[in-house]
């Protein structure tokens, strides 16, 4: 097995691809859109997962590229602060963990491979046969010994080799949207975030960036709507947040505007088997651990560095599942549980948040508190002891990268 065929330049995407390069393997990526993707939201990188990007040699660059987010404010229906977190402990950063925006952590791995790895842009695979032929929407028909699919939690390469997403796919009961808005309310460094029962709007504003992001989360019971019709999108979002009070109303008359919306459930992908045939899945398309997890991007770094070491030294895509298997299913553990706590459900409960979070830094039993809040994500993102693959590489990558 030497030629191998990557679909998606996301994070799993650009990761597995420097991995398996690094290991001897032919690699080309095949990705929808006509570049790597920019922006995007923020994204935490923990545990074992920065073992993996310590070994890319990319952390310096990481750290240097992080948000650097230094609180986050509750605010009620008439926008009087009630609440104040610092802003790792309200992202269940502790220790070494980083936070960095997705598409500065594409384009960091991008770089790391671009001299040595083809990437086609602007096409999608379309069938996969099983002697490895893969026809595609605009290329010639090419072969490959195997296909890796890093195209995300709606994964075509998934359903061509698995079959419908539906299968999959678990639904938690809320939805997220997420876009770029003006920064009229002057964060430098801060989350801003309002809660009413069921609904949650959060807005940041980042390091060395003049504009914001606003992001959506509710709980609903499933909507009917295509997922290409964003301006759909963006009307089931305006019902769900109508008649939320603080900023809301202004926020979601920017979404009309904006050109980067995202809009989806917050649903989990569970599988029995991540490879089938001339088939494997790496990242969301094989466990999406969704984005209530916090885990997602941590799960696509050691994912892709765990199927490329494991090709490298003869587990395959056997010794892939057994390796990461109870990792993911720890890190999908967090979603259901998270999700409640990001979305509150009564006004009760919220207002128990809020008290807690305002008499925090005054209770005696604080560093339990935070164990609380922190504790299950750290020992999620820890749960893999990572094999040392490095005997197994081959060629190094190009003095210019």
């Amino acid at each position: 097995m030497r030629n191998i065929l990557i679909s998606g330049a996301s994070i799993a995407g650009t990761a597995t691809a420097y991995w398996l390069r690094r290991h001897g393997f032919d690699v080309t990526v095949v990705e929808r859109a006509p570049a790597i993707r920019e922006g995007g939201y923020k994204v935490d990188i923990r545990g074992a997962a920065l073992r993996v990007v310590e070994r890319m040699g990319l952390m310096d660059a990481i750290r240097a590229a992080s948000t650097d987010m230094r609180v986050a404010t509750h605010y009620d229906a008439r926008g009087r602060k009630v609440a104040t977190m610092d802003a790792d402990l309200f992202g269940g950063r502790t220790g070494d963990d980083v936070e960095i925006m997705r598409g500065d952590l594409n384009e960091l791995l991008y770089d790391l491979t671009r001299h040595d790895v083809e990437y086609v842009f602007g096409d999608s695979i379309t069938d996969i046969a099983d002697d490895g032929t893969v026809t595609f929407e605009r290329s010639a028909p090419r072969r490959f010994d195997l296909v890796v699919g890093a195209d995300g939690a709606h994964s075509v390469t998934r359903r061509i080799a698995f079959g419908e997403e539906s299968r999959y796919a678990r639904d938690l009961g809320y939805y997220i949207s997420i876009c770029t808005v003006p920064n009229t309310l002057g964060l430098d460094r801060e989350e801003a975030v309002h809660a009413a029962p069921g609904r949650t709007a959060n807005v940041y504003s980042t390091r060395q960036d003049t504009r914001a992001k606003a992001c959506f989360m509710w709980s609903s019971e499933p909507l009917a709507y295509d997922h290409r019709d964003t301006e759909a999108q963006k009307d089931l979002l305006i019902k769900a947040m109508e008649g939320t009070g603080w900023e809301v109303p202004a926020l979601l008359a920017s979404v009309r505007d904006a050109e980067d919306f995202y809009f989806d459930s917050v649903t989990q992908i569970h599988m029995d088997r991540w490879s089938k045939g001339r088939v494997v899945l790496v990242g969301d398309a094989g466990y999406c651990a969704s984005p209530a997890s916090g885990q997602g991007t941590s799960l696509a770094l050691v994912g892709a560095y765990v199927l490329a070491g494991e090709l490298a030294t003869g587990g395959g895509t056997e010794g892939y599942e057994r390796e990461l298997r109870a990792f993911v299913e720890a890190n999908q553990a967090l979603g259901p549980a998270n999700v409640k706590g990001m979305v509150i459900a009564s006004r009760a409960a919220l207002w128990f948040q809020l008290r807690m979070i305002k008499l925090l830094p005054h209770l005696p039993g604080r560093d339990r508190m935070i164990d609380k809040v922190a504790g299950p994500i750290h020992r999620a993102a820890n749960a893999i002891v990572l094999k040392d693959y490095a005997g197994s590489s081959l060629p190094t990558l190009s003095s210019d990268e």
